[in-house]
């Protein structure tokens, strides 16, 4: 994609495919681009919640001329499946995450992530490391940081029964007053649509009851052996940046803070969180993603 797209572009420009986790068929869309080269590198973005994949729509898309893209929606998001049958924890996130690169005949890979999306990648990463050579955690779930009240309260049952003018404005408000200034109308409307959705109350309420902090205070996170960044807005109150620190140290990591920008940094401060992407990126540059 050449220009910032709207939700309706990048839905269309996702794939589907289908993994086995838990023992249910679940269909899974993602956004595949980049380089066809086989020994071109392979980035991972994953989201957290109440997002989905459109969340990387001003980062991915930037890296696709050196490496293959590929931007999930989890279980239970945007365009995945939503049915109310399967757990949407990070644990379970986690074997769609392994299935998904099975799929796509991904060894090694770098992932890229934020909030639960971060959860995952670490838990990944700790339980497969030869398939992790470097992680990015941007305002991630970490060790006993999570979950927030905001979050927590989406997962009462009264969510599933409440007035649609309500939710919807609960959602504005994540999205819109949740930006550094003014934020863009296609952003807070992309975030919005899939949960605006006719089930979309039933599976956001599903999704917001499912985090769980146990599945990352249990990582071992010694046997994460990922180069690590923790590219951090410094203003996020939902994940603190000494949450970020603390991550780096314990996995020998740096830290980049990134001033002017909340929880949804990705979306406040695109180009400055492309640059340290690409820089980190350069840095730590392997040729262990072709395998």
């Amino acid at each position: 994609m050449n220009t910032t797209p709207d939700h309706d572009t990048w839905s269309t420009a996702q794939s589907e495919t289908t993994v086995t986790v838990d023992g249910h068929d679940l269909s899974v869309a993602y956004y595949d681009g980049g380089a066809p080269d086989d020994d071109a590198e392979t980035l991972v973005f994953l989201h957290g919640i109440p997002t989905w994949s459109f969340l990387w729509r001003r980062i991915a898309p930037a890296f696709e001329g050196d490496y293959r893209v590929v931007v999930p929606d989890l279980l239970g998001y945007g365009n995945s499946d939503r049915r109310d049958r399967f757990d949407r924890s990070i644990r379970a996130q986690e074997a769609l995450l392994g299935e998904l690169l099975d799929d796509l005949d991904e060894g090694r890979v770098t992932l890229v992530a934020h909030d639960i999306g971060g959860g995952v990648a670490l838990r990944f990463a700790a339980n497969a490391p030869e398939r992790v050579d470097r992680l990015v955690a941007s305002n991630a779930v970490c060790f006993d940081s999570w979950p927030v009240e905001f979050v927590s309260d989406f997962g009462l049952p009264r969510t599933v029964e409440m007035d649609d003018e309500e939710f919807e404005g609960k959602l504005e408000f994540a999205f819109a007053d949740g930006a550094y200034g003014d934020a863009d109308p296609t952003f807070v409307e992309g975030m919005k649509e899939p949960w605006l959705r006719a089930d979309g109350k039933r599976a956001l309420a599903r999704a917001a009851v499912a985090t769980n902090t146990n599945h990352t205070t249990e990582i071992e996170y010694d046997a994460i052996d990922a180069d690590v960044l923790c590219l951090w807005a410094v203003d996020d109150v939902m994940q603190p940046i000494e949450h970020g620190e603390r991550l780096a140290e314990e996995l020998d990591g740096d830290v980049v803070e990134l001033t002017d920008a909340y929880h949804w940094v990705v979306e406040d401060r695109p180009e400055a969180y492309r640059d340290e992407l690409e820089t980190f990126l350069t840095e730590t540059d392997t040729t262990a993603g072709s395998e």
